[in-house]
């Protein structure tokens, strides 16, 4: 009998490594994917510092990987779609006075997309990555309930709420039983060279993790100074441009004071930022709109839920109000610090069941 086939997301990195030999180890016929998402001479993304060859590099991890695990591996140019989807999704957001994620958006609408895509040009009917989530099917929803990974510091379930219940029906994640230690000690353990390879802690696509660079090579004309206000409409001072700053934000304001002052809210329409004291980050209540459901249908009731408002903040309980399918209402049990529009708000049930989540609004 054939070996079940399947296509598997090869980042180079350490992650993506094992969940590929986890899956071999288990008797699939595994096929690993590398996405090219920007050209290889490219330094926009990557930064003179850190060289065009980043992907390169990158990419020779990647097939020394599939060598030693005696696999096949291939590599898929999305560039072109990646620019459109993602990085100008992000750009839009921050020259509106927002704060994105780009990593939902990518995984959503391209990383995943594209995975199921190739498994079934490759005639697989499996994809999988190294995210740490977990994922089970449940017979009396009919739903495949996507899960946070056992190791909470590594928890990626976040980032993969805007996942569909087709692309959840044919993914895997291997590592999501797994802390980070024992996957570095199991690739060890397998001679993969890139056992001790550090992670990525930024945008993959923003050289040196520094976004203000980034936005103001590539929308010059949407960043245009303004000024401070505190919270009676009074000037303090100007800032360099809404993209600049997001809520909660502290440092490199340029305003004098005699208390800390922090981002409170961005106007975009005045191109304004209100300044205020730490206590005025604490909200009750925020919009969630765009909102998939993952492992529950959409409700028609309230319902009490634990939510995150930023990529591995704290959770926070609360109550969701639904306004249709596709927009909620939630109000804190207990105040919420610097809820940012344009972040994600990911809603979490009993047993780590990511039920869904959507883009703050407010």
């Amino acid at each position: 009998m054939a070996r079940p086939r399947i296509v598997a997301a090869m980042s180079g990195g350490v992650d993506s490594s094992m969940a590929v030999a986890l899956l071999q180890q288990k008797g699939y016929d595994v096929i690993g994917v590398t996405m090219q998402m920007w050209e290889e001479a490219s330094t926009e993304a990557y930064g003179e510092r850190r060289g065009s060859c980043y992907f390169v590099n990158a990419l020779a991890d990647a097939r020394l990987v599939a060598e030693r695990l005696g696999i096949k591996h291939y590599v898929v140019n999305v560039s072109d779609e990646f620019q459109r989807k993602v990085v100008q999704y992000f750009c839009q957001e921050y020259a509106s006075g927002r704060t994105p994620n780009p990593c939902t958006v990518c995984n959503s609408r391209l990383k995943f997309r594209y995975l199921l895509d190739e498994a079934r040009a490759l005639d697989a009917n499996l994809i999988a990555t190294g995210h740490y989530a977990r994922l089970r099917y449940d017979a009396n929803r009919d739903r495949f309930v996507l899960l946070a990974a056992i190791d909470k510091r590594k928890d990626q379930s976040y980032v993969l709420y805007g996942l569909t219940q087709e692309q959840l029906a044919h993914a895997l994640f291997p590592l999501g039983r797994l802390t980070k230690e024992k996957t570095r000690t199991l690739a060890k353990q397998l001679g993969l060279t890139v056992a001790k390879k550090k992670d990525s802690q930024e945008i993959c696509f923003v050289p040196d993790n520094d976004y203000r660079a980034f936005l103001d090579k590539r929308i010059p004309t949407s960043i245009k100074p303004g000024p401070f206000l505190d919270k009676h409409g009074q000037v303090l001072g100007t800032h360099r441009g809404l993209p600049f700053y997001t809520v909660g934000q502290r440092r490199h304001l340029g305003v004098a004071s005699g208390s800390r002052l922090y981002v409170i809210s961005m106007n975009p329409k005045r191109n304004s930022i209100t300044l205020g004291e730490e206590k005025a980050l604490w909200r009750h209540e925020t919009r969630v709109e765009k909102v998939n459901w993952v492992s529950i249908s959409a409700p028609t009731e309230p319902l009490e839920a634990m939510v995150r408002v930023r990529y591995r903040g704290i959770v926070y309980p609360a109550r969701l109000c639904p306004k249709g399918t596709t927009a909620v209402h939630i109000r804190f049990h207990k105040p919420a610090r610097a809820v940012a529009a344009g972040q994600a708000a990911v809603f979490y049930g009993a047993d780590d069941e990511v039920l869904g989540g959507g883009i703050i609004s407010d």
